[in-house]
């Protein structure tokens, strides 16, 4: 029963964005107890969506302060949320049905292929069943090296150090950004023990699910790899290199940031925030306190993002080196796109051209929105807007002071930057219309 979209559904991208929307909707709700909120009273409507949406998105965005505002109710059900956003709303509601009836249905296969990038309906099964595993698997061993830590070099009793080891676990790796302290992780800055588990888990997550499942089969084979497997590794490896170099250089000599480490730990910082825009909100340095050039450099990064079918969020690295190599075969004059001796077929260098161009409209009119209606500057306005499409998380301090309609703005873009444009707008058509022939051809000026 929980596998079967509504009635009404008549596109699976349409069953998705509903799930994504009823599980918003029922953690608001559950946040707004009164149980859910540490201090008197409930949590008002605005602060339970934005948190809802945040955590069901895996953004990591907050407009109060995790561990003070909310009780321990109240974080068990940002993790349970998380944990649903990541595992992707219907693919859990699959799980569920494969373990009530042992089967899936046509409907049932159709949702959970459109949410993870399934390539083929027949083996859907395996992919939800993969995704289930992977996740626990990778969590399970984030958790144990981070529980070991809070409890034996921190002195945290070892119920609370294994508390915060899986809430951190989970919410590293659904690259959620969620902390259970106040300043993030800006208290473990130069401890390679917290850093690391944390870093690799984002860095994990942020590959996908495809990825992982073939890394696991072939990881000694390269050459056998698939196109999509050589562009996610190059590209993740390219950005993360540059991203730990960039962030690194400019903030060297920042007294606010890395400045006051020694070598080893500005290194590890780094390191950590070169890592994080690949859509994990977490920092071990003040944010607020980057120089520009840094919080532009890290806005191209949260951008593009991690890879498809998996917890990141941004327009994908995917997608970014599709249209790197259109633009490389156009500048060589070629007639095709060949990526890793593969000719790229035209309907993917659509896709890709339309994904960047929603995205870069989404993020300029926000933008716009935002310096119009508040005297927040234009980078610190840019990064919020960035941060919260791209599903990032991370914040220049400016997010719990934002106007309400702000907020509002800020938790549209979560929703629809989780699901990515295109699913979005396919989820509201009604139809799909196909064109029974072919117009005349000519060429406009383009230049």
């Amino acid at each position: 029963m929980v596998t079967r979209p509504l009635p009404r559904v008549r596109h699976p991208a349409q069953a998705v964005v509903a799930g994504f929307a009823t599980a918003i909707a029922a953690g608001t709700g559950l946040l707004m107890l009164p149980v859910a909120r540490s201090g008197p009273g409930g949590a008002d409507l605005l602060e339970a969506l934005f948190t809802s949406t945040s955590a069901v998105c895996v953004t990591g965005l907050v407009v109060v302060d995790t561990p003070v505002y909310w009780s321990g109710f109240g974080q068990v059900v940002i993790l349970a949320l998380i944990q649903l956003g990541g595992f992707g709303i219907m693919t859990f509601a699959s799980l569920l049905g494969l373990l009530i009836s042992h089967r899936m249905g046509l409907r049932a296969r159709l949702t959970a292929a459109a949410e993870t990038k399934t390539l083929g309906l027949g083996d859907v099964r395996s992919v939800v069943a993969g995704v289930v595993r992977v996740s626990l698997l990778l969590e399970a061993v984030t958790a144990l090296a981070l529980t070991l830590r809070f409890g034996a070099g921190y002195d945290e009793p070892w119920p609370r150090a294994l508390w915060l080891g899986v809430f951190h676990a989970v919410s590293a790796f659904n690259n959620a950004g969620f902390a259970l302290y106040s300043d993030s992780l800006m208290g473990f800055v130069t401890d390679p023990w917290i850093c690391l588990p944390v870093a690799l888990a984002v860095i994990a997550g942020g590959l996908g699910f495809p990825v992982l499942f073939e890394l696991r089969r072939r990881w000694r084979r390269p050459r056998a790899w698939s196109l999509h497997t050589k562009i996610v590794v190059w590209a993740s490896g390219a950005f993360l290199a540059g991203g730990t170099v960039f962030i690194t250089a400019v903030e060297w000599t920042n007294p606010a940031t890395l400045g006051p480490l020694n070598v080893p730990g500005k290194l590890l910082a780094g390191f950590f925030q070169g890592v994080m825009p690949r859509t994990a909100g977490f920092n071990s340095i003040d944010i607020g306190q980057m120089n520009p050039a840094s919080w532009l450099g890290t806005d191209v990064l949260m951008f593009v993002g991690g890879a498809s079918a998996g917890t990141a969020g941004g327009i994908k690295v995917t997608t970014f080196a599709v249209l790197f190599f259109v633009i490389y075969a156009e500048v060589r004059g070629e007639g095709a796109v060949n990526i890793f001796n593969r000719r790229l077929h035209g309907d993917t260098q659509r896709q890709a051209l339309t994904v960047v161009l929603l995205s870069v409209a989404a993020v300029v009119t926000s933008t716009v929105v935002f310096m119009v209606f508040t005297d927040i500057n234009l980078d610190r306005s840019l990064f919020e807007v960035i941060s919260a499409f791209a599903t990032v998380g991370l914040s220049t301090g400016i997010t719990g002071d934002l106007p309400a309609s702000e907020q509002v703005l800020l938790t549209a873009l979560m929703f629809i930057g989780r699901l990515g444009p295109i699913t979005v707008a396919s989820a509201l058509a009604l139809r799909q219309r196909v064109r029974m022939y072919d117009l005349p051809e000519e060429r406009p000026v383009i230049g």
